[in-house]
């Protein structure tokens, strides 16, 4: 019953015998090896981009960092939710990235920013002259980190609103298939078609090991994107095991499937929590991550019997068996029914 991330779950196999395969002989280093070529032409397909440059990283902390640098100046703010990524997990990633770029942050409702926040934010900046930030990129999460997704409506318009201010949009896509496969659109709807700019397009929360390709849709980016790669210490020297990866998520389109199943799991659970009397849901779970209460009680019963999760108060040890404590639950590809509903039961009680 491990719900505590999907980071947390195991590589799929295919991925792990892609890296087997990839250990054998002998591959030009830095992102020059055969399998990367391959990688690019499947991404450029997937996305109905012939043009776009590709990228790959090991982190998401890297990704989107290093994607927002190039599209930034340190004088600069993006725009963000207060829930992003970028914001609350990483350790100011992006800030030191950039050399200095600030986050303004943009009121969101269930972590979605809307066209008139957003622009709210953007009219409010690069009004003090040489004394305040200048405008820079809209930064959208999709999945949100409260795990709902921005529809592809949502997405045109918010991008509509950083192109009257020509700005470019940044889309952190650390669970990029999740948000496809709720939406039932296709990538270049997600990303390009509604004017996204640059795309980190995530592998590791979904049956990866460790790899994040980077989508610039216009090359122009390209080389900056490259010496920020390496002058931060993100271009892996033995490439051809991030390629590896990468390409056996792709293969028969691996990555659609781990992501249904995830967000099935996710389904299966709000659906029995929603059963029990007592449970109420912070935010509707549009993909793999639910926030939900119920009582302390349910909680320690849990905890007992082994699962692994975020009580999101972090206060299992009071007093009130029937004070109510939010838990943060994430499905991953890997997920069982029976853990699925056995956890269901505990609740239950």
């Amino acid at each position: 019953m491990f719900f505590a991330s999907d980071n947390s779950g195991p590589a799929h196999p295919k991925v792990m015998e892609a890296l087997a395969r990839a250990n054998e002989g002998y591959a030009m280093p830095y992102g020059a090896d055969a399998l990367m070529d391959e990688v690019r032409a499947r991404i450029r397909d997937i996305f109905e981009a012939p043009d776009a440059v590709v990228y790959l990283v090991a982190t998401g902390t890297a990704a989107n960092s290093i994607a927002l640098a190039t599209l930034s100046q340190p004088w600069q703010t993006i725009f963000c939710t207060p829930e992003a990524h970028i914001h609350q997990d990483e350790c100011n990633a992006p800030e030191f990235y950039t050399g200095g770029t600030k986050l303004t942050l943009v009121p969101a409702d269930h972590a979605k920013m809307t066209p008139a926040s957003l622009r709210a934010a953007i009219e409010a900046e690069e009004s003090r002259g040489v004394h305040g930030p200048q405008r820079g990129p809209v930064s959208i999460t999709n999945v949100t980190e409260r795990g709902t997704v921005y529809s592809v409506a949502e997405l045109n318009a918010l991008c509509d609103v950083a192109k009257q201010f020509d700005l470019p949009a940044h889309l952190d896509g650390a669970r990029f298939a999740n948000a496809l496969v709720a939406l039932g659109c296709t990538p270049a709807e997600m990303t390009w078609k509604a004017g996204i700019d640059v795309v980190s397009f995530g592998g590791t929360k979904n049956g990866c090991m460790g790899v994040e390709a980077v989508i610039f849709f216009d090359p122009k980016h390209a080389w900056e994107f490259e010496l920020r790669r390496k002058r931060g210490a993100h271009l892996f020297s033995k490439h051809r095991y991030l390629s590896a990866q990468m390409l056996a998520y792709l293969t028969d389109d691996l990555w659609l499937d781990l992501a249904r199943r995830s967000n099935a799991a996710n389904t299966r659970l709000a659906r029995g929590l929603k059963q029990i009397e007592g449970v109420s849901f912070l935010h509707e779970p549009d993909a793999n991550i639910s926030f939900a209460g119920w009582s302390r009680a349910g909680h320690r019963r849990l905890h007992e019997a082994g699962a692994a999760y975020y009580v999101w108060d972090d206060n299992l040890d009071g007093d009130d068996p029937d004070e109510v404590l939010t838990a943060r639950m994430v499905a991953d590809w890997s997920m069982t029914e029976d853990n699925i509903d056995r956890f269901v039961d505990l609740v239950r009680g």
